[in-house]
């Protein structure tokens, strides 16, 4: 009754069978697993005053000085020269080793930082991530440092430095989820936009039981840079895995059938929302800003300025979704991002709704998205959860 599909390794897809036809329509919940984060270049690794280093591109939307003189560890995907595949993890266990990128210090810092805009202050060609400060071979020798590092990948993992070009690593915080706040109610953890939604979906459909409903969860990659690329939201993957599902159940299928059959789906986008800052209040709109601990966020509409970019939820869908949270004693509210005119951001939700499904915006609360620590309440998860278990078992 329960079926899972992967996608390039990047993208899941499960879906529990029900009892109604497919063509009749799915409850589709979609997330993105992607997050803000380093990523190393093709040839990253240089040596400078005796130091090793990797070089990096930043990921998605990043404040980039919050990267600055903190524990990173290392996560990737590494093909070998023999076609092994590795996958590489350094610096989530208690006695690895950790990464950083160093900082100036303040002390010379009020000309090439200080004195500039916040958003200049650190460029990303700086961003660079310290790996190793030990000399290896004789000290007239050439690349001693760089050398020293490669000798650990190779000891390690059997990597030599053209390994590098085709692999797929990204630096990310090397710190686990706290509970933040005497009273413990807030999660703090690195990539909670949007892995918080991802969390929920997956436990509620890993829950429901086969019902009448067809039921369909998409967990995509690459949404913080705008859904570009074969995994993400953009990408055919829906029709490709509903295209299966036909041949599982023995359905009739056809471009006729796919079209009819995503134009009855009702689904939700389960992206997390800006929650009201208390420090910055003067960017929000407070009668439409989601607040921490008052429930999961529908958001009717994302994008900017005049909606542009966004995907605006028809009344009749809102009206229904809230329905069925009331019913269920979801607790809920609403909210968008920011003033009008602030600024504004969006989610895959206009990717989905142009397959013609009517689709809502609709997740947990957050304070410091896309920072390397965010936050969340644990009473919205639960909400969170609560609300995206009630909609896959809606009639």
């Amino acid at each position: 009754s329960r079926v899972f599909q992967t996608f390039k390794d990047k993208v899941l897809a499960l879906a529990v069978l029900g009892k109604e036809p497919l063509a009749a329509g799915l409850r589709l919940i979609a997330s993105h697993i992607d997050a803000p984060r380093l990523d190393l270049k093709q040839r990253p690794l240089y040596e400078e005053v005796d130091l090793a280093f990797f070089k990096t591109h930043y990921y998605g939307g990043i404040k980039k000085y919050q990267w600055l003189a903190r524990p990173l560890a290392l996560h990737g995907t590494v093909i070998k020269s023999n076609g092994e595949k590795i996958d590489l993890v350094i610096g989530e266990k208690p006695d690895d080793p950790v990464f950083t990128v160093s900082d100036l210090l303040p002390h010379l810092a009020r000309k090439v930082q200080m004195e500039k805009k916040l958003s200049e202050a650190i460029e990303g060609e700086k961003l660079n991530i310290l790996l190793g400060s030990l000399p290896l071979g004789p000290q007239e020798g050439k690349d001693r440092f760089r050398l020293a590092v490669m000798k650990i990948l190779y000891d390690r993992f059997g990597m030599v430095e053209e390994d590098l070009i085709s692999a797929e690593l990204e630096a990310v915080p090397a710190e686990p989820a706290r509970d933040v706040g005497l009273d413990r109610g807030i999660v703090g953890a690195y990539g909670q936009d949007d892995r918080v939604s991802a969390f929920c979906s997956l436990r509620a459909g890993l829950e429901v039981p086969p019902a009448k409903k067809n039921i369909l969860l998409l967990f995509f990659d690459k949404e913080e840079i705008g859904s570009e690329g074969n995994t993400s939201a953009r990408a055919q993957i829906i029709e490709s895995f509903l295209e299966r599902l036909f041949f599982l159940k023995k359905e009739p299928f056809s471009r006729k059938v796919l079209v009819r059959t995503l134009a009855e789906t009702r689904a939700l986008s389960a992206d997390v929302a800006g929650a009201l800052d208390p420090d910055y209040q003067e960017v929000h709109e407070k009668r439409n800003a989601p607040r921490l601990g008052y429930g999961l966020c529908l958001t009717k509409f994302t994008g900017s300025g005049g909606k542009y970019g966004s995907s605006d939820a028809h009344a009749e869908y809102l009206f229904w979704v809230r329905s069925l949270f009331n019913h269920q004693e979801v607790i809920w509210q609403t909210g968008e991002l920011g003033k009008v005119d602030e600024g504004g951001g969006g989610t895959i939700a206009k990717f989905l709704a142009a397959l013609g499904m009517d689709i809502l915006d609709c997740g947990t609360p957050v304070l410091s998205m896309h920072s390397p620590f965010e936050l969340v309440s644990k009473a919205d998860l639960y909400m969170t959860y609560k609300g995206y278990k009630a909609f896959l078992t809606a009639p």
